[in-house]
């Protein structure tokens, strides 16, 4: 398996007459976090949304350039967009599970895949999703009860095992902490490094912090350029972009 999972040649996007992402060209590796930083308005959550073709959904939204999936371009009329979303799974800002059970929320995206041949799979799938986002001991035994009455950051680790259910080869993650307490950011971080070991994850972050201590590689993103990409040792500890030095010094943000 090639060690790139995506790669980004040229990416523009364009929101009516707003030139929002200019240029964009990123390799995307396989068990690997790439964490994608910068201020806000710069770009990084628009390139995100053209991982996985979300900003098909805004009407003023064009998208120029190059996406390939294992060597496929995402953007060819024979691609199906929900499988697409199938293999490039997304994570959002704020938790959003469904107003279904605990297990029926995971259990969605491979009931709709057709992924189960019966009731015993899919308890199976159910169980390894929610062992894999750590949540499996904390709701083994109420499986049935509302979503909805779980903790935040239980929420946010609920919405991981939905996007692992259906056997995703690429994690999107758009500020998955921003709405979580320190101890929940700490559980969902150490969750983030230990998915790594088997899928491309994909993370935006406002926090530098975090950041380091998820990311293998970060790019640094302005005003609708990728400004710099890098080793995340390297871009904190030796940027070469003005704007990256000024960004990781705290100048602006």
């Amino acid at each position: 398996m090639s060690e790139i999972r995506m790669k980004a040649e040229d990416v523009h996007v364009y929101y009516g007459d707003n030139h929002a992402l200019k240029g964009v060209s990123m390799d995307i590796k396989n068990q690997h976090v790439t964490a994608l930083i910068g201020p806000s308005g710069c770009g990084k959550s628009t390139f995100l949304r053209c991982l996985n073709r979300m900003n098909d959904s805004i009407s003023i939204a064009r998208v120029e350039g190059q996406i390939l999936l294992d060597g496929s371009d995402i953007h060819d009329d024979s691609l199906d967009v929900t499988l697409l979303r199938q293999r490039v799974g997304m994570v959002f800002q704020k938790p959003n599970p469904f107003p279904k059970s605990i297990y029926d929320n995971v259990a969605y995206g491979p009931r709709l895949h057709g992924m189960a041949k019966n009731r015993a799979e899919l308890d199976e799938i159910v169980e390894e999703a929610l062992s894999a986002a750590g949540l499996w001991e904390e709701v083994y035994d109420r499986l049935d009860a509302e979503a909805l009455g779980l903790s935040g950051g239980q929420q946010q680790r609920l919405c991981i095992a939905r996007a692992v259910a259906v056997s995703p080869e690429v994690i999107l993650m758009d500020e998955p902490c921003s709405a979580l307490d320190p101890i929940a950011t700490g559980t969902v971080e150490r969750l983030i490094l230990d998915l790594a070991k088997d899928y491309a994850i994909v993370i935006v972050t406002h926090n530098m912090q975090q950041a380091q201590r998820v990311a293998g590689t970060t790019a640094f993103f302005h005003l609708g350029d990728m400004a710099e990409m890098a080793s995340t040792k390297e871009i904190f500890e030796n940027p070469q972009d003005p704007r990256t030095k000024d960004y990781v010094a705290g100048a602006f943000g």
